[in-house]
């Protein structure tokens, strides 16, 4: 059965047993635009958008969503969630040219990352960023000198570790003790960071924030967190800090295989807002600004990754090797996080399964699986397989490994497409080289 709930909202497949992404076949879309190549759902792009915004401020009114840059931008994309009234965050001077690049206003931005360079804090204070969460000592003085210099007073949240473990793969953690990220309200490093970051000339404290990590499946950290996280802001009112803003960061799941099934996100709505509203009244705290920062729960589900088969390799009571013309390349997530995903015959999706094979990708390395023992009608070099939830990650993490392009990116809407990323060319992969 085809496996709908991963897959783009307007994912159908016809009578023929073709894979159609926003009224597109994806046969056409491959021959089209080459493969591999990355396909995106304007609709459920959209659609991904106005759930967040409608469900956190259908609760609570004064909530920002900013959109998680790194989960994958580029000016096309910028200019769509902006047109949905998303902020966002970026965790770079790349992310935040490409912002700038596509006209988005700087007053919703929020500038992460555990070690901020010089140059990048530079460039956000010339271009007027709203927000910068401060994440360690070297940049809370580092920025207080060049806000000073550029004759600013820099708007700032402090990231803090609330040692709340979601249960998520070891590297994609981060608001435990043992992470680079933030400063831990248990050795007492947050609570120093909040008195320097009050007592900073040229910085305005405003808010926290935390992150817990990604993707988490269950309620419960949020709700911890939340409440762990106000009650120590708590602490520091008479110290000056008025809680304007606050943020519980990201990491919404997705389901990336047919048994995956995330929370809808008016439970995450449900569980902070209602967690926030209470603390709060508790502490006879005025509730603040709620941000939150969905990333790879907007794009990730809007994503699909097309490949064509080449070898074939029969191990006789081993394995059958299936190879495509993609893989680790433009999606390292099997090879570095053991990421499971569901794979679809594209021009086969009406066939029963009845292969157990191993997707194999082109680059030289062993781990270069994107897919190991699943089920598929029989295939032949020259078919298409797709892979769902490939929006998130894939495409910003990819690499040129082997002296390989990077796919193309297509947007898909009503039975037509649009490029919003070339396929990169040899000449490109060597113009920064030097002879």
């Amino acid at each position: 059965m085809f496996p709908q709930s991963i897959f783009p909202d307007t994912a159908e497949i016809d009578a023929q047993g073709q894979l159609i992404l926003g009224g597109c076949k994806a046969t056409d879309l491959a021959e089209e635009y080459g493969t591999p190549v990355y396909i995106f759902d304007e609709d459920t792009l959209r659609g991904r958008c106005r759930s967040f915004i409608g469900e956190f401020r259908k609760l609570y009114p004064a909530t920002n969503v900013s959109y998680a840059s790194k989960a994958y931008i580029n000016p096309a994309l910028a200019k769509l969630f902006q047109e949905e009234g998303m902020g966002f965050d970026v965790v770079s001077g790349g992310e935040l040219a490409t912002l700038i690049a596509a006209g988005i206003p700087m007053n919703e931005v929020y500038f992460h990352g555990n070690n901020k360079t010089p140059q990048e804090l530079s460039e956000a204070l010339e271009n007027s960023i709203g927000w910068v969460v401060v994440d360690s000592f070297h940049e809370l003085e580092l920025l207080d000198q060049l806000a000073g210099l550029a004759g600013k007073t820099q708007d700032i949240l402090i990231r803090v570790s609330p040692g709340v473990d979601p249960h998520t793969h070891v590297y994609t953690t981060t608001g435990i003790l043992d992470s680079k990220f933030g400063f831990s309200i248990q050795t007492g490093h947050a609570a120093e960071a909040v008195r320097l970051g009050l007592a900073a000339k040229n910085l305005n404290l405003r808010g926290l924030h935390f992150h817990l990590g990604s993707p988490i499946f269950e309620m419960e950290p949020y709700r911890v967190a939340t409440e762990l996280v106000l009650k120590f802001a708590a602490e520091f009112r008479e110290d000056g800090l008025n809680l304007q803003r606050f943020s519980p960061g990201g990491g919404f799941a997705i389901g990336y295989t047919r048994d995956q099934e995330p929370p809808p996100v008016s439970d995450y709505a449900e569980t902070i807002v209602s967690t926030m509203i209470a603390t709060c009244q508790e502490l006879g705290m005025e509730p603040p600004t709620l941000v939150i920062e969905p990333g790879r729960a907007v794009i990730g589900p809007a994503g699909v990754a097309l490949y064509r088969i080449g070898a074939i390799k029969d191990v006789p009571g081993v394995r059958k090797f299936v190879s495509v013309d993609g893989g680790m390349g433009d999606n390292i997530r099997p090879a570095l996080y053991q990421a499971k995903y569901e794979v679809v015959a594209a021009n086969k999706a009406n066939q029963e399964p009845t292969e157990k094979v191993t997707i194999a990708g082109k680059y030289c390395e062993s781990g270069d699986l994107l897919a190991s023992d699943i089920m598929l009608p029989k295939m032949e070099s020259g078919d298409l397989i797709a892979i769902p939830a490939a929006g998130a990650y894939c495409p910003s993490m990819a690499s040129n490994y082997n002296m390989n392009p990077r796919p193309p990116m297509v947007i898909v809407k009503d039975g037509k497409s649009r490029l919003i990323r070339r396929r990169e060319s040899y000449q490109d992969l060597m113009h920064c080289d030097v002879v």
